[in-house]
């Protein structure tokens, strides 16, 4: 047993006062004993086994249901480095504030060792971690989402580092709730909070605010991208790493099945959500995903808008305050069926159909082994990457899609990623909202610098990806979106990988290269042809309003924003005129 990991086990039991301490294995019979436990006490049921094989739902404090990133820091040495959009603390402030809530946290409770890999076992790309926690629920989740248990022991044993990762549900109070990050010493600590991005330390925590360091630090990516495989009738595939802010259709995205227009078209999913990117021998940018699961919304997901994502989670899955019907099913909104007439809802209370209230919380969850999505790809050790996609939901102002002029020019287009609020979040309509690269809340250090590091891996990797933004949501004048959506956005999916090998037509508009006229396959769609014009129009007015608020975004990193990003905007107004 290596010493150094010894040694903080032990510091930490010091601390927290657990009964006992237990070393997780992640074998079969450990997760069954774990699921008892838990279902003994009650904190998870079993689900309709007949239906839902080894299935279980559990309910969470109705206060402890979201990410709480207003009480997530980044404890970096120095705040510039953190960022201003992030929150920050400093380190020694954090552990005298914070370590005060972990004394006695585990009283009573079993304390789990739990070591796990991101990554394929035996990649070189892969990072290896160790979490502690006092919740058997993260331990079952933990082992659907990574390669948990022995196999990573063994790596720490041979020698590897590992990112070490403090959690304890403490007393559940919002007013004593914190997710810590320690950039400089890779390390994570969370209390107050037994959520999945709070709690499954391995997943937002390690694999994007933590990884995102050491990517930095090491030259490669930790993005917040799904990884997908486009085959074409010939045989020949092209992998895209596509990122979007939240409600633009990513884990739909992820998992597409082509609509019986594309024939011979197939999609492979090799991930729905995290993404890390490395410079090859061959000067391209191969990546892993470094989950061994799906942690996904339910609600929404049905048989038509992911049918993929529905046969996954069929088995050997964890529920998490969805509905429960009465024969033991899990339910929520926009799932297959007619409503029934009773529920029991995500807190445990009777529901009736035309309740006011939502039988599924709307971020109730689903954790499901990757393995069992039926497009799962058998490449999950590595795949080249042909293309970057950014997208967003933007009811005018970006086309369709479109294609960056070079990498610097992909980083800007990327760097500005912007949606607009729907009536699904809270707060006004229609506000646009800037997410660059879909991962404002989850850099672990100053946005600008990591500006500048993907500047910077333009110049490491040879044979970069090309980089194109998506929008799936342009709208008519009556509000009305006027591109299908869903499968058929293989459509453009295939333009991207015709522009990838150097085929596919585009004109160029001053925010970057549009499909042809004729370009992107409409064969069978019911959309005309001014129709198609909307969807590829660029207004000058409308870019010259954008320019501006992306200003005054970047206006918030100061000096440190690298001056490639302001160059990249002076070319976009002197392209509008």
């Amino acid at each position: 047993m290596p010493s150094a990991l010894e040694r903080w086990i032990d510091e930490v039991a010091s601390v927290t006062g657990p009964n006992s301490v237990y070393w997780c294995d992640g074998s079969q019979s450990e997760n069954a004993r774990l699921l008892r436990e838990m279902m003994a006490a009650g904190t998870l049921l079993e689900l309709n086994q007949r239906q839902y094989p080894d299935c279980y739902l559990h309910r969470s404090d109705p206060s402890d249901v979201a990410r709480t990133e207003h009480l997530t820091f980044i404890c970096s040495r120095e705040q510039i480095d953190s960022g201003p959009t992030n929150n920050w603390m400093a380190p020694a402030e954090a552990k005298t504030k914070v370590g005060a809530l972990f004394k006695g946290a585990m009283r009573g409770r079993t304390m789990y060792v739990v070591p796990y890999i991101m990554g394929p076992v035996g990649s070189p790309f892969s990072k290896v971690g160790v979490e502690i926690t006092d919740s058997p629920y993260v331990v079952v989740n933990m082992r659907i989402m990574t390669r948990m248990g022995t196999p990573a022991l063994r790596a720490i044993e041979a020698g590897a580092e590992f990112v070490k990762g403090l959690h304890s549900l403490g007393d559940l109070s919002p007013d004593r709730r914190f997710v810590l990050h320690f950039p400089e010493e890779k390390m994570i600590w969370s209390v107050g909070s037994g959520y999945g991005g709070n709690a499954l330390l391995g997943k937002k925590c390690f694999a994007l605010r933590i990884a995102s360091v050491q990517a930095r630090e090491e030259n490669w990516l930790a993005e917040h991208m799904l990884i997908v495989g486009l085959e074409s009738p010939e045989g020949e595939t092209h992998y895209i790493a596509a990122a979007f802010p939240s409600a633009c259709g990513k884990t739909n995205l992820a998992m597409l099945i082509p609509p019986a227009s594309q024939k011979g078209w197939k999609v492979w999913t090799v991930g729905d959500d995290i993404a890390w990117l490395h410079p090859g021998a061959d000067g391209r940018l191969w990546a892993i995903n470094p989950e061994a699961g799906f942690f996904g919304v339910a609600p929404g997901t049905s048989t038509k808008t992911n049918r993929n994502a529905m046969a996954t989670v069929q088995a050997n899955s964890i529920f998490t305050n969805v509905g429960l019907t009465e024969d033991n099913c899990p339910w929520w909104e926009g799932i297959d069926g007619p409503v029934p007439e009773r529920l029991t809802d995500w807190r445990g209370r009777p529901w009736q159909k035309g309740s006011t209230e939502k039988a599924a919380h709307p971020n109730s969850r689903f954790t499901a082994p990757a393995i069992q999505c039926p497009s799962i790809s058998p490449k999950f050790n590595g795949v080249p990457i042909s293309a970057f996609i950014f997208g967003g939901r933007r009811a005018r102002v970006a086309p369709l899609v479109l294609e960056a002029f070079n990498w610097n020019h992909g980083v800007f287009v990327g760097a500005t990623v912007a949606s607009e609020t729907t009536a699904a979040q809270s707060g006004a309509v229609g506000v646009v909202r800037r997410d660059p690269m879909a991962m404002l809340p989850f850099c672990g250090y100053n946005m600008a610098d990591y500006f500048g590091h993907w500047l910077h891996m333009g110049t490491v990797a040879r044979r970069p990806p090309k980089i194109f933004h998506v929008n799936w949501f342009r709208q008519n004048d009556e509000g009305r979106f006027i591109w299908p959506g869903f499968g058929e956005n293989m459509r453009v999916l295939r333009w991207i990988v015709e522009r990838c090998a150097g085929r596919g037509g585009a004109v160029e508009s001053p925010i970057g290269l549009v499909p042809d006229k004729g370009a992107i396959d409409t064969q069978g769609l019911e959309i005309d042809t001014q129709t198609l014009d909307d969807l590829r129009a660029v207004s000058k007015d409308d870019w010259r309003a954008e320019a501006a608020g992306v200003g005054d975004f970047f206006g918030k990193f100061g000096s440190r924003l690298p001056s490639e990003m302001r160059n990249q905007r002076a070319a976009l107004l002197a392209r509008l005129g």
